[in-house]
């Protein structure tokens, strides 16, 4: 399964997420057209609850802010759309997680540039081969990337690594004995 290789990886996520949110940190989600409801799925999930009753947790959808987004792109250019929000809001300790079927779209790539010169950790995940996206990464960033071609795949299994990483957090935070 396109999944197993990368079992490492999410755990690695998860804790670094969970880590972010018990220094009251935010974790801060994108992506582009099927990744950005994807980013914003994960979003509410974290917000308001996934399987469990629980305080929301700190997590922010930048796709959301129409007038945001469009002022950007207008004034700037649409690579920067999430860029300059993490520039405003992003702070060290924050955790940035971006979806990107292909990795090589541009608005993900300066996100990432943008929370590297933040402090802010990067979670990507990609699909193929990573694309320009997986290549800028740095530690203590982590690509969890699904390495198969097919787009509709690719987003699937961003879907269930979403879903994962839910319920490890929701396990970390909120269940006695269990420390990342």
């Amino acid at each position: 399964m396109a999944l197993d290789h990368s079992i490492p990886a999410i755990i690695q996520a998860a804790d670094s997420m969970t880590r972010c949110l018990r220094e009251d940190g935010k974790i801060l989600c994108c992506g582009n057209g099927g990744s950005a409801a994807a980013a914003q799925h994960f979003s509410s999930e974290l917000l308001n609850r996934f399987e469990r009753e629980r305080p929301g947790l700190s997590a922010v959808a930048l796709t959301t802010d129409s007038s945001t987004l469009t002022s950007i792109a207008n004034d700037y250019d649409y690579r920067e759309v999430f860029a300059k929000q993490i520039r405003a809001i992003g702070r060290p300790g924050d955790v940035l997680f971006t979806l990107s079927t292909s990795g090589n779209s541009l608005n993900i790539t300066s996100a990432i540039q943008a929370a590297q010169q933040c402090r802010v950790r990067t979670v990507a995940l990609t699909g193929r081969d990573g694309g320009e996206a997986g290549r800028r990464l740095r530690p203590p960033d982590i690509e969890i990337r699904i390495p198969v071609q097919s787009t509709p795949r690719i987003q699937e299994a961003h879907l269930v690594v979403a879903h994962c990483l839910c319920d490890l957090i929701d396990q970390h935070l909120f269940n006695p004995g269990i420390d990342p």
